[in-house]
């Protein structure tokens, strides 16, 4: 078991330094410039947090906050934002001819392959690689959010649980991820699209924000506190009210100041800024507003509950005579 767990963990930061140098290979084929290959500096804090979890806690995970995960983004997300703004840069100024990534053009490569039976392996490394760069900047991009949040979920998955976390709550995480990484690529893809596309002038103040806002909610994925119980051991322990409401609501506290401050608030923020400061109005980015809005509505809805029912429970206890 501890041999399975050591895999998983080596595994999974591999998983993480491949996508990542996949990025970066990104960054300096489209900026045509081999000085991009300095963001693999990125990569050190991962490698050493590894040689650190695996010797000191063989590849254990932390409670509260997963280290990997957030080394991670740290590697991937400049890459990302450079290939983001070059994109837009490039969509205001000219269009060029690429291939969409599809099967169809898949299956093209494949069939190229088979037809270099008597060639070298640098052959198929430069047509392979030919390929890859004729596919569309749009398609990269947009591919490579998709595999950012699906090896989010799934690496979490394979790193072994941390001190304190059960799996039951790890399954209830994992759910919460996928709902989260839905409502994050849809922001950014649609956000982004409708900015390119509706938007008459060049406004890279608007993808600074849109980018920034991204990045600000990928921040809860390393963070494990929406699902982890921390209530203490003894029931009967007696507190202030204030750290009895901490203790008995944490995770639905924490999960509604992710929604309010991290999530949902400054995307419902974004969004209106995108209706009323650039006019770009269309069903979509309405219903969508419109779930954000309700979304932060329930949440301040909830965190109204919590209060009320913390109050009337110590009154009730204040009521209750002395024997």
């Amino acid at each position: 078991m501890c041999l399975f767990k050591f895999l998983c963990a080596i595994t999974t930061r591999v998983l993480f330094l491949l996508v990542s140098l996949t990025s970066v290979w990104r960054v300096t084929s489209v900026k045509k410039d081999h000085n991009y290959w300095f963001l693999t500096f990125l990569f050190l804090p991962l490698l050493v947090e590894m040689i650190i979890t695996l010797k000191g806690r063989r590849g254990q995970d932390y409670k509260w906050f997963s280290p990997p995960i957030f080394l991670f983004l740290i590697s991937i997300i400049p890459s990302i934002w450079i290939l983001e703004l070059h994109h837009h840069q490039q969509e205001n100024a000219s269009t060029l001819q690429c291939k969409n990534l599809d099967w169809d053009n898949l299956l093209k490569v494949i069939h190229r392959n088979e037809t270099l039976r008597n060639h070298t392996y640098q052959d198929y490394l430069k047509n392979f690689n030919q390929v890859l760069t004729t596919v569309c900047s749009n398609h990269w991009i947009l591919g490579l959010h998709q595999v950012l949040l699906i090896l989010l979920i799934v690496g979490k998955w394979l790193l072994p649980l941390g001190g304190g976390v059960t799996r039951n709550e790890l399954s209830q995480l994992l759910l919460i991820f996928v709902g989260t990484a839905a409502d994050i690529l849809e922001f950014t893809t649609e956000t982004l699209s409708d900015v390119n596309v509706f938007s008459r002038e060049n406004s890279p103040e608007l993808i600074y924000i849109i980018l920034g806002v991204w990045t600000w909610s990928m921040l809860q994925f390393p963070l494990h506190m929406a699902v982890v119980n921390s209530k203490p051991d003894s029931e009967g322990e007696q507190g202030t009210q204030e750290v009895s409401i901490l203790f008995e609501y944490s995770t639905d506290i924490w999960s509604i100041v992710e929604a309010l401050f991290i999530q949902d608030g400054p995307f419902l923020v974004v969004r209106l800024t995108v209706m009323t400061f650039y006019s770009i109005v269309h069903q979509m980015l309405m219903f969508f507003a419109i779930k954000n809005f309700l979304v932060v509505i329930l949440n301040l809805y909830r965190l109204t509950v919590i209060c009320q029912n913390s109050r009337s429970r110590a009154s009730r206890g204040s009521a209750i005579p002395c024997v």
